[in-house]
């Protein structure tokens, strides 16, 4: 019998091929909603931390434009230190969110697969969204509903690739979540395929889309037309 050549046959090479297909076809999703799971952890946490920011910020009265020695509430890049509190005071010291929050673009903070935005409110009530490069705009927030009033979006930087719910929290520490599956928020503000949400996507319906000074939606249908749910 003449002696079998070293190496595989054609069968036996098929066959692991077919087993490798097999195990990726397991392990790959498995993978990646692994990740989602992860980045949306990530994301409930770092809303919790910005709600504690805020309210270290309010209580200790870091901004006062009205001097009425009532706290206000800030943007990002104010309670991370990157741009100068609105009051006239140089930079928060020290900062009260982590330096990965100076970096604001558009308007809003990328991290961990999700995109955040604070929003303060103006006199009319309607929200005030980041200025592009951080802190205030050419319309400042007013004084008075900014000691009371805050909300802060973050949705996925990547539908379905890096999360998939979005999330919001407001001054009341209330933290909500819509599922997305309608919706689809995604991407940065102007960026191609990208789809923000509405300044009051998750409050109650209201009369108009940027009407901030009232409650969010929790168990009912908001403004963006879908329901959000309270975050156990």
């Amino acid at each position: 019998m003449p002696a079998r050549s070293n190496g595989f046959t054609l069968i036996e090479l098929m066959i692991v091929i077919a087993i490798l297909s097999i195990i990726a076809s397991i392990a790959i999703p498995n993978l990646l909603a692994s990740r989602l799971n992860a980045n949306e952890r990530v994301a409930i946490s770092t809303l919790r931390s910005v709600a504690s920011a805020q309210a270290d910020c309010q209580a200790g009265a870091k901004i006062d434009v009205n001097l009425n020695s009532t706290g206000e509430y800030a943007y990002l890049a104010e309670l991370s230190a990157a741009v100068d509190l609105r009051s006239g005071l140089p930079p928060v010291d020290p900062p009260l969110l982590s330096a990965s929050f100076r970096g604001v673009l558009d308007g809003v903070v990328e991290r961990s697969g999700y995109v955040f935005r604070m929003i303060l409110p103006a006199v009319s009530g309607a929200g005030l969204p980041e200025a592009d490069a951080g802190g205030v705009g050419v319309i400042h927030p007013d004084p008075f509903l900014a000691e009371s009033f805050w909300v802060c979006y973050a949705w996925p930087a990547d539908f379905g690739r890096t999360g998939n719910r979005v999330f919001v929290i407001n001054q009341r520490g209330d933290l909500v979540f819509g599922r997305n599956q309608v919706t689809r928020y995604t991407g940065r503000p102007g960026a191609a395929g990208s789809s923000v949400p509405v300044i009051a996507a998750a409050f109650r319906a209201a009369t108009t889309p940027d009407w901030i000074v009232t409650d969010l939606a929790i168990g009912s249908t908001a403004t963006d037309g879908q329901t959000w749910e309270l975050v156990q």
